[in-house]
C-alpha cells in the first residue's frame, strides 16, 4: 500500500494544538477569520472560541482587537514578502525580476482561498491613526520599496516614478483578480501594461 502523504498544516491545526502559546492560537484564529470574513465583520469573542484561550488571554497578549488586527496584518506582510522575494530568486536580472513579481502574486490570486487584498479589506473603513492603517502602510511602503529598488537595479534613470507606477499596476491586478474572479485575465494585463512601463523606462529588451 503507498505510502500517503502528509497533510498540510493549516491555521486551525495551530489553533487546536495545545502545544501552541496562547499568541501562536490567537494569531491563527485572527488569521483564518478576519481573512475569510473580514476585521469589521469577526468580533473578538469568536477569535477567542476559535483559539481556545481565556478572553484574558487576548488582552493581557495584545491590549486590544486593534492591536490583534495590526499583528493579523504585519503577519500577512511577512507572509507575502516571504513568497516574493524567495520566488525572485529564479529570475536572473533585476528586469526579470519587476515582472516576476505579477506572476509570483498571480499564483496566489488563482488559489481557491484568494480573498482578495487583506490590506485593503482590514483599512476600508479604519480610522486613518488606526493599527490598521499603519501596519498597511508599512506593507505599502515595502511593495513601492522592492519596485524601486528593482527599478534601480536594472538601470531606471527614475527608479522612483517606475516604482510608483508598478505598485499602482500591482494593486490594481489584484483588485481586478478579486472584483473579475479572473486572475489569469487580472495578471496577463497587468504583467503586460508592466512590460510597456519597463520597454518605456529601460529600452526593449
Amino acid at each position: 500500500m503507498a505510502e500517503m502523504a502528509p497533510r498540510s498544516v493549516t491555521t486551525a491545526d495551530v489553533a487546536r494544538s495545545s502545544r501552541a502559546s496562547a499568541r501562536e492560537r490567537l494569531l491563527a484564529a485572527a488569521d483564518d477569520l478576519f481573512y475569510r470574513e473580514g476585521v469589521h465583520v469577526v468580533g473578538i469573542d469568536r477569535v477567542i472560541e476559535r483559539a481556545g484561550v481565556a478572553k484574558a488571554s487576548l488582552y493581557n497578549t495584545f491590549g486590544s482587537k486593534d492591536e490583534l488586527v495590526r499583528a493579523y496584518l504585519e503577519g500577512r506582510h511577512r507572509a507575502i514578502a516571504e513568497r516574493v522575494t524567495g520566488g525572485l530568486a529564479a529570475y536572473p536580472t533585476p528586469r526579470a525580476k519587476i515582472l516576476g513579481v505579477f506572476d509570483i502574486q498571480g499564483q496566489r490570486y488563482a488559489e481557491p482561498t484568494f480573498r482578495g487584498c487583506p490590506f485593503v479589506a482590514a483599512t476600508a473603513e479604519a480610522p486613518p491613526e488606526s493599527p490598521a492603517v499603519a501596519a498597511a502602510d508599512g506593507y505599502r511602503a515595502w511593495v513601492r520599496g522592492l519596485f524601486t529598488d528593482l527599478a534601480r537595479e536594472a538601470g531606471a534613470a527614475d527608479p522612483e516614478t517606475l516604482g510608483r507606477q508598478l505598485h499602482m499596476l500591482y494593486d490594481g491586478t489584484a483588485i481586478s483578480a478579486r472584483m473579475d474572479h479572473d486572475a489569469a485575465a487580472a495578471v496577463a494585463a497587468g504583467r503586460a501594461m508592466a512590460t510597456t512601463l519597463v520597454d518605456a523606462a529601460l529600452g526593449p529588451a
